[in-house]
């Protein structure tokens, strides 16, 4: 009897043990849920983080909404603060390493602390020894943050008003001294002028006065320029002193200052009136019209045998155009019948044309954007490369405008904002296109034939710049001035291929041309820097939208606009939804 009872009391402690065990288990799964839960609501959940500029005691930093679904690594973050902070001289080579105010080098996403400060730095060097605590006694805000694609400012203009009134500027100095005065131009934007003291460290760095730092910058009429606002004002003329004294008389250019001046400006384009030879042919009544420059597509097959891996998983149907490398078919899925794009790329023995195709793949395959066109898979053989990408049924702009498509200020406006926004990112990225032209922009319409958005597509020439690039390449009528006196360019050729389709998209021909289509006479057009708003062409464009044009034609890559310049161009700033 007492063995019965210890037999079922064993039994009973067994089965106490086992309820036991189980009971834990439970409660461990849900606490590891729970975990789980808590660490994706803390994932999801943005650190808010001011980052600020090593060396910099003026720059009051930008504040980012950092979270892992908006960086997918440490080195996107730095890409994006490079782009951020890319105007700021201490930060020549961008952003390429992040410490704690303590000298604490940053090396991953998680070690940042929401509300804390960080120092960004263009080398590993320790951060230099400046009162950053000065500095941070402002509470972050989203009044710098910035959307990395959309490129918006997360704030209220009242908490930041100056964001507001700084706008991509040109402006000319004079310098103090002996006349003939020297006579600048700047660009001014909201990466390099967040501040009246950081005008004057550029303006100081620029003129270099004997005397020293600039102290007082005036306008012609006399006024002294105190705040920041002001040199955003009508008056593109300033004068830079430093201690010495001045007179009415110093603040009124003399007959070769004038000269100077009136020479920059002229620059800028050609008489109202004037229409370049070349850029016109005659209709049937013998009045001069507008002439397009020819598409640079070969319009030649390129055979190709598509893999049978390829023929598996899609269906090949009509083909959609060519290049002189590479066919672009339409393909369906055939396991749910999704149109895309498929890209036939065939190799051939020319130079670097391996390395231009591990670029193009390489770059399609880091980058996601909505104005850039989105690569679902690929295959490379020892005689092709197959891309399957996204399809826009709406085609190419070339084509568009080829039809005489005439297009409203709003859709041009919507368009030039797409292709800013990609280039924005790319050139965030240390990425330069080198192909912008319209042939590689694809465009999707609405029912009613508005355009709805743009994308970039072929990437063939694009390259990381890690320094000045050398490479004569691009479509003639679309290449900067840089590229054709090889001095070494970068990210801002594609602002000035952005400009010459403004351009052309506003007016129906190209700002540059060759008579009887001679390419020296195009490259010596387009060093020459000059061009012109014709009449009756230019008759109902805005004077913003010849302003833009003007800005992103800049001969001179450092006063040329950025693509962020660009998105904050007053004429893109006022979009029409």
């Amino acid at each position: 009897m007492v063995e019965e009872q210890c037999v079922k009391s064993n039994k009973s402690i067994k089965m106490q043990a086992v309820a036991l065990r189980t009971s834990r288990s439970i409660s461990n799964e849900e606490c590891t849920t729970r975990q789980k839960s808590d660490v994706g609501r803390a994932a999801r959940k943005a650190k808010r983080i001011r980052f600020l500029v090593n060396g910099d005691r003026f720059c009051k930093g930008v504040v980012v909404a950092v979270t892992h679904e908006r960086y997918r690594s440490f080195d996107s973050l730095l890409a994006e603060l490079s782009n951020m902070l890319s105007e700021n001289k201490h930060l020549p080579s961008g952003v390429r390493a992040l410490f704690s105010t303590d000298g604490h080098k940053i090396s991953q996403l998680d070690d940042l602390e929401d509300g804390k400060f960080y120092i960004c730095s263009g080398g590993n060097n320790a951060i230099k020894k400046l009162d950053y605590a000065a500095l941070n006694n402002v509470k972050p805000s989203r009044s710098l943050t910035k959307l990395q694609s959309t490129h918006t400012v997360l704030s209220s203009p009242s908490k930041q008003p100056y964001l507001n009134i700084i706008r991509p500027k040109i402006i000319f100095v004079v310098r103090s001294g002996t006349r003939p005065r020297k006579i600048i131009r700047m660009l001014l934007n909201k990466r390099n002028s967040p501040s009246f003291e950081h005008i004057l460290t550029l303006i100081t760095e620029s003129i270099k006065l004997d005397t020293g730092a600039v102290r007082k910058v005036y306008v012609s009429s006399g006024c002294q320029i105190t705040q920041l606002e002001q040199f955003f004002e009508p008056d593109d003329l300033f004068f830079a002193y430093g201690s010495e004294r001045i007179s009415q008389d110093d603040l009124k250019l003399d007959f070769e200052e004038m000269k100077t001046v009136q020479s920059h400006k002229r620059g800028l384009r050609r008489p109202a009136n004037e229409l370049k030879n070349g850029t016109h042919c005659m209709d049937e009544s013998g009045k001069r019209v507008p002439q397009l420059p020819k598409t640079t597509k070969a319009n030649r097959s390129i055979t190709s045998s598509i893999p049978t891996k390829v023929l598996n998983r899609y269906t090949i149907g009509d083909r959609l155009g060519d290049g002189n490398f590479a066919v672009v078919y339409r393909c369906f899925d055939k396991r749910n019948n999704s149109e895309y794009a498929l890209k036939v790329i065939k190799k051939i023995e020319v130079p670097q044309m391996s390395q231009m195709i591990e670029n193009e793949l390489s770059i399609l395959k880091s980058i996601s954007h909505p104005n850039i066109i989105n690569l679902i898979s690929d295959l490379v053989t020892n005689t092709d490369v197959y891309l399957i990408t996204e399809l826009v049924s709406g085609g190419d702009l070339f084509e568009a405008i080829a039809r005489c498509t005439d297009f409203s200020e709003r859709d041009i406006r919507l368009m030039t904002r797409n292709l800013a926004s990609a280039l924005a990112y790319l050139h965030g990225l240390d990425i330069v296109h080198r192909d912008v032209k319209p042939e590689n922009l694809l465009v999707e319409y609405d029912i009613n034939g508005h355009v709805l958005h743009l994308k970039l597509a072929d990437f063939g020439l694009s390259q990381k710049v890690t320094e000045p690039l050398y490479m004569v390449c691009g479509t003639p009528t679309y290449v900067s001035p840089e590229i054709l006196t090889q001095d070494g360019y970068g990210v801002k050729i594609d602002i000035w291929a952005a400009g010459v389709i403004l351009y052309i998209l506003l007016c129906g021909f190209p700002p540059f041309v060759s008579e009887n289509n001679i390419q020296e006479d195009l490259f010596n057009d387009i060093l020459s820097g000059t061009y012109g708003f014709p009449e009756p062409y230019w008759d109902n464009v805005s004077e913003e939208a010849k302003d833009l044009v003007c800005s992103m034609l800049q001969s001179n890559p450092s006063l040329r606009f950025s693509a962020e310049d660009v998105l904050d161009h007053p004429w893109c700033d006022e979009f029409e939804l």
